[in-house]
């Protein structure tokens, strides 16, 4: 009994060193026979970016700007004469037409005609005298030659200042008929050109006085546009600020456009010249833009009227080896992003040539072939991987995306 009683006290103490035993042997081998861990890197996906190619091209850098359209030739209706208006022309109201050489109005020539008659009774008068005075002289001549004791007669002897006075009234009495059809022409308003008539002050019957303004008129052949250019927009134009030599035929072409009957309107002209000073506020230099025949026009088409708000793009001259950018493409500071030929992202600083509300224009730091980043990278890195997909733009424009793109990826 003593010695079953001994030998579970002897379980009771080696049965747990046992357990305690055992798992440090099962986790030993454990341990010991583990399969090796594989170390994995988790690698980030290069971002993928929106690039276009380029190649240079060869534009014509138009230059937009804008004014009010004004006749070449505006006058106001002014008589030399003074009198009651008897007729006026049917058209000599605002907004009439009239041509060449019309009688625009009358005034009555009564008063000029009795001044015509009198000046030719003086002219008559003056002819008797000078015919008297003559026959006198050639008298007195000849007396001193039956009576005279040789010595030299003097001129009022011979009546010579008599002649003279009496020729003299001769001719102011035919000057004075040449002053008299110059009134009596006068009644009678001819237009100088063909036009319209702006506004008008008269009325049949009016009695007017010599300056008076009577009416407001402007030639239709010809209509001009102020347009204020910057002085450096002159380099894109084959206008000459000096147009002494230049011939209107080479001079650069516009087209005026304004909004007019719910349609956009455009009418072509040509810059003919510039002004004589830049604009002391502004500084800027005002080109002419001239119009010809701006009445005849299409069915559809209204005329160029005066006071009407156009815009106008004038042609500039060709530029070559101009690269064309969207303006997403470049920065601030005029820097893109460029990809070389192992997809790797660079930092390169443009050229600017112009910048528009839709395109860039680079002049330099660009070759044929480059690839740029238009979009798809948020924080740029110098020499970081990117994928790629390649934009087809529109000819020589930064918006109009055309074709399927092609993607290329990283390997």
């Amino acid at each position: 009994m003593l010695k079953k009683l001994k030998s579970k006290g002897v379980l009771k103490i080696i049965a747990p060193i046992l357990v305690v035993l055992a798992g440090i042997s099962i986790s030993w081998a454990i341990v010991v026979h583990r399969p090796p861990l594989k170390s994995q890197v988790l690698e980030s996906e290069a971002p993928l970016a929106q690039i276009i190619q380029v190649e240079p091209q060869t534009l014509k850098l138009n230059i937009h700007s804008q004014g009010v359209v004004v006749p070449r030739t505006e006058i106001d209706l002014v008589p030399e004469v003074g009198g009651q208006i008897v007729r006026l022309h049917p058209n000599l109201v605002a907004g009439g037409f009239f041509k060449m050489g019309d009688v625009l109005l009358t005034i009555d020539p009564r008063d000029y005609d009795q001044a015509i008659a009198r000046a030719l009774a003086q002219i008559a008068e003056a002819k008797r005298q000078v015919a008297l005075e003559e026959a006198q002289a050639e008298q007195s001549r000849n007396e001193w030659h039956a009576l005279g004791e040789g010595q030299q007669p003097t001129p009022l002897t011979l009546r010579e200042p008599q002649v003279a006075e009496a020729r003299a009234k001769l001719k102011a009495a035919e000057a004075d008929l040449s002053h008299a059809h110059l009134q009596r022409s006068r009644c009678e308003w001819r237009a100088p050109f063909a036009g319209r008539v702006r506004n008008k002050n008269i009325g049949l019957g009016q009695y007017i006085q010599p300056g008076e303004k009577l009416a407001r008129l402007y030639a239709i052949d010809v209509v001009q546009v102020r347009l204020p250019l910057a002085t450096d927009q002159f380099s894109y134009l084959d206008l000459l600020l000096d147009h002494r030599n230049s011939k209107p035929e080479t001079a650069p072409k516009v087209i005026l456009s304004a909004e007019f009957a719910g349609a956009l309107r455009k009418w072509e002209g040509r810059v003919v010249r510039t002004e004589g000073a830049l604009d002391e506020e502004t500084g800027l230099l005002h080109a002419v833009a001239e119009v010809r025949d701006p009445y005849s026009v299409g069915v559809d088409q209204p005329p160029l009227m005066p006071g009407l708000f156009v815009k106008a793009e004038i042609e500039g001259r060709e530029q070559t080896d101009i690269f064309v950018l969207p303006p997403g493409a470049v920065n601030a500071a005029h820097d893109v992003l460029w990809v070389d030929a192992e997809d790797r992202l660079h930092i390169r600083h443009l050229n600017i040539l112009r910048s528009e509300p839709d395109r860039m224009l680079v002049k330099g730091g660009l070759n044929a072939g480059d690839r740029i980043i238009i979009s798809g990278i948020q924080i740029p890195v110098e020499g970081m991987k990117v994928r790629t997909e390649i934009i087809t733009l529109g000819q020589g424009s930064g918006k109009t995306v055309s074709g399927e793109p092609a993607v290329s990826q990283m390997q």
